[in-house]
């Protein structure tokens, strides 16, 4: 499982956890795509901005390895957000290619690319 250094483990202030410490002994967790109510928390809510900020900052536009982010996290923005970078996709793997939906990711997170050009 690959670990992505420098990516940040949680929200801070929260205990909204992005990636996990090691590979599970019981399998790796599924990604499925979760649904997001409009009812949402407003901490759940701050979690998926904080965590789609982290993504784009850290991998930007490129494919990246799921390696040792949270499965239960990326739920939230898989099939929406988050897409596989390749097919086919086994959803149960850590070496698992995923990339970033750019276009959705704004409409979902317009806060997040709002400064882009600064980058």
């Amino acid at each position: 499982m690959e670990k992505h250094r420098g990516f940040p483990g949680r929200l801070p202030g929260t205990d909204f956890q992005f990636v996990i410490r090691r590979a599970s002994d019981k399998g790796v967790t599924k990604l499925v795509s979760r649904e997001r109510y409009a009812d949402r928390r407003p901490p759940d809510r701050r979690a998926d901005e904080g965590f789609m900020a982290a993504l784009w900052n850290h991998f930007g536009e490129e494919p990246f390895v799921r390696g040792n982010l949270d499965a239960g996290r990326l739920s939230w923005l898989f099939g929406r957000e988050v897409i596989p970078a390749t097919d086919p996709f086994d959803p149960e793997d850590y070496d698992a290619l995923l990339k970033i939906d750019v276009q959705r990711a704004k409409a979902s997170f317009p806060g997040i690319f709002d400064d882009e050009d600064d980058w």
